[in-house]
């Protein structure tokens, strides 16, 4: 059940509004990529952990985790102009004989190593598997400001990282993607659109995504309800 994870760090996160790439903003007093980055680093099934950055960052993104992160298995490449061509990027730096990969966001530090498992064990049979939570609230379907329909809020789900394939399907889903430049919002849409189904593993609504200012209020949060961290 090893893994490899691919972590897509290069976006600038301009919602963030922090005036830099928000994976170096503090969390906690700890970088936000560090937090992402030592959840792998010291899980003992995986075995390589590849984090996609900035070109114009690799030497910051180097020394950070560097200094912050003691482990041989994590490695730096230059990522692409947006998060499919940064996940592309790690995959063509894995091992041969990498067998399952993840991919996880770099700013959604807050997975439990439970959560993985659970993930893990679906992805070893099933070959394709996301982590996500029921929608709450209900959905509706609008154009031009007018409600068209209401969905069924029983099949709805928020889908998060990580996400987890064989590596030779989800290679495959990228190469298909990359030749007719479709351009999917996660790594399970790849996968669906070459014919694999991916099933869903019940995550946690801690499992965050920090994207907006409002999203490290709720960071602080759930440190403080974790571990009583200030």
């Amino acid at each position: 059940m090893n893994y490899t994870v691919i972590i897509p760090a290069a976006g600038q996160g301009s919602r963030m509004k922090a005036g830099r790439n928000k994976q170096f903003l503090m969390i906690g007093q700890k970088p936000l990529i560090v937090r992402t980055v030592s959840l792998f680093a010291n899980d003992p099934l995986c075995d390589q952990i590849v984090v996609a950055a900035n070109q114009a960052e690799i030497s910051d993104m180097t020394v950070l985790l560097k200094e912050w992160v003691k482990s041989g298995k994590v490695s730096i490449t230059t990522g692409g102009d947006n998060r499919q061509s940064s996940v592309y990027a790690g995959l063509k730096q894995l091992r041969k004989e990498t067998n399952l990969v993840l991919v996880h966001d770099g700013a959604r530090p807050f997975v439990t190593r439970k959560e993985i498992r659970l993930l893990l064990e679906t992805a070893v049979t099933e070959k394709a598997a996301v982590l996500g939570v029921r929608v709450k609230d209900t959905i509706k379907r609008a154009s031009d400001g007018i409600i068209q329909e209401t969905l069924d809020r029983s099949e709805l789900w928020a889908v998060q990282t990580p996400q987890a394939f064989g590596y030779p399907i989800l290679m495959e889903a990228y190469k298909q993607a990359t030749a007719v430049s479709f351009n999917g919002t996660d790594d399970a849409s790849l996968v669906e659109r070459i014919g694999r189904k991916v099933h869903i593993v019940e995550g946690s609504y801690d499992n965050i995504k920090l994207t907006t200012p409002e999203d490290i209020v709720s960071a602080e949060a759930i440190l403080r309800k974790r571990n009583g961290e200030k």
